[in-house]
Order: C-alpha cells, then sequence, then structure tokens
C-alpha cells in the first residue's frame, strides 16, 4: 500500500501555530503533487447562541467579510506557492468550526487535513473542547495536528524532568 495525498486541506484561524501547520502542508503538497486547499471557518456567535435572526449561509451570500478573509488566506501563499501548487481558498462563516471543517473534508474528498493545535489550559479544554480535537475525532480522513514551535522546548523540558523523577533513587 503506498500512501498518496492528492487533496490536502488547510483549516486555518490565522495563528502563528496554523502558520506552522501551513509551512508542513506546503511541503507535503510540494512531495506528492497535491492540491493544497486553505480553509477559515469564521463562527457567527449569534448563530451559534440560538439566534438565528441574522442571514448566515454560504461564503457567497454572506458578501463582504467573505471576500477580506478570502484575500487574508491568498496572503498566506507566496507568489511561488502559488505557481508552483495547486492552491484554493475557501470561508465558510456561521458553523461550529470543528463540525464545519470535517463536513468540508468530507464533501471535498480530501485525503489529509493537516492543521494546527492549540496548548489551551484544562479548564478552558474542558468548558470548550478542541477543535483539533473534534476534527480528529469526526474527520473521514487522516489529521496531522500541529503544536507550537514554542511547544519543543516546553515538551523537552517536561520530558526532562520526568527522566530525572524516574532516575532519582
Amino acid at each position: 500500500m503506498s500512501l498518496v495525498f492528492r487533496k490536502i486541506l488547510v483549516p486555518t484561524d490565522f495563528s502563528e501555530t496554523a502558520e506552522t501547520a501551513l509551512y508542513y502542508a506546503k511541503e507535503l503538497a510540494r512531495q506528492f503533487g497535491a492540491e493544497l486547499h486553505l480553509l477559515h471557518v469564521g463562527e457567527d456567535p449569534m448563530l451559534l447562541a440560538g439566534w438565528s435572526m441574522l442571514a448566515s449561509g454560504p461564503a457567497s451570500d454572506v458578501g463582504e467579510e467573505a471576500a477580506v478573509l478570502r484575500e487574508q488566506l491568498k496572503e498566506l501563499l507566496t507568489t511561488d506557492d502559488q505557481k508552483l501548487l495547486k492552491t484554493e481558498v475557501h470561508v465558510i462563516l456561521g458553523q461550529p468550526t470543528g463540525v464545519a471543517i470535517s463536513r468540508y473534508a468530507v464533501e471535498g474528498e480530501f485525503e489529509l487535513i493537516v492543521m494546527g493545535t492549540h496548548g489551551r489550559g484544562a479548564l478552558a479544554h474542558t468548558l470548550m473542547g478542541s477543535v483539533a480535537e473534534k476534527v480528529v475525532r469526526s474527520a473521514p480522513c487522516p489529521v496531522l495536528t500541529i503544536r507550537h514551535p514554542a511547544h519543543r522546548k516546553i515538551a523537552t523540558e517536561r520530558l526532562q524532568k520526568m527522566t530525572a523523577v524516574e532516575d532519582s533513587p
């Protein structure tokens, strides 16, 4: 069995961690000659709170906000990225993020999702959950989660402490 990814989805919230995930995704897209799709999901707090009075719909129906977000997504790609990679940008507004990403991956028949994960505190994670965790659980394809670059240092320090405790008499 050989692994070939022809369509890669990169959800982004424009954070530094998402930027790192995009770096990984671009490298994978180059290696596999894959299409690279950037996706931003903007939640409508009124819709999520049950206030459906505000119209919400496909990105093409929400006008200027979606257009601005599409331009921000395009700015994440260099001119070389746009020339060498088959790239597309997409915006969804008004849906819960984790659900929207997984649904989009199903509909778009993506073979890999590459996304950043944020290290929230235990209380925040318990109350709100993790978008990345929801996607990992519900996605129809493999999900590569990327941590913030600073996490490497933190993880190394934790491992050194754990090793020191195990090695102590």
